[in-house]
């Protein structure tokens, strides 16, 4: 748990403008870069459909094939895929339960809240390996 998520201006800046043009809905997307030590360092943001059939302001989805482009991207391109972004329409960045039942250890969920059509927070969370809880994981820029 005390491993550092550091994020390129780049990659956020592409979360950001999904997650406001997607607004009022939920937007998503991939996230690529390179893992050292106790350093993750998120150096690209990809964004996918949100696939999510029905209420698109309260859920998002990615389905396996968008999931399977992803893995053969990061392999074709020497890169990791380190996590999902997705927006919070009028919702803090704070991981729900139904992020938590969603999530798998090893990514890392940058979560963008939107609110009123303007960026308001970003956080990042991980789930524990047991599956039983999800924890903030500290972001530097």
């Amino acid at each position: 748990m005390g491993q550092v998520l550091k994020i390129d201006k780049e990659a956020i800046d592409v979360s950001y403008k999904d997650s406001l043009k997607a607004f009022p809905n939920e937007c998503c997307g991939f996230l690529y870069g390179k893992e050292e030590n106790d350093e993750r360092l998120i150096t690209l943001a990809i964004p996918v459909e949100n696939s999510k059939d029905g209420d698109q302001r309260r859920r998002f989805e990615i389905s396996p094939f968008e999931y399977m482009k992803a893995e053969q991207y990061a392999l074709a391109n020497d890169l990791a895929l380190l996590g999902v972004y997705h927006s919070h329409p009028n919702h803090p960045a704070i991981a729900s339960v139904h992020d938590q039942a969603k999530a798998m250890p090893y990514f890392s969920y940058v979560i963008v809240s939107v609110m009123d059509g303007r960026i308001d927070d970003i956080k990042s969370w991980r789930l524990t390996d047991d599956g039983s809880k999800m924890y903030e994981e500290k972001i530097n820029y």
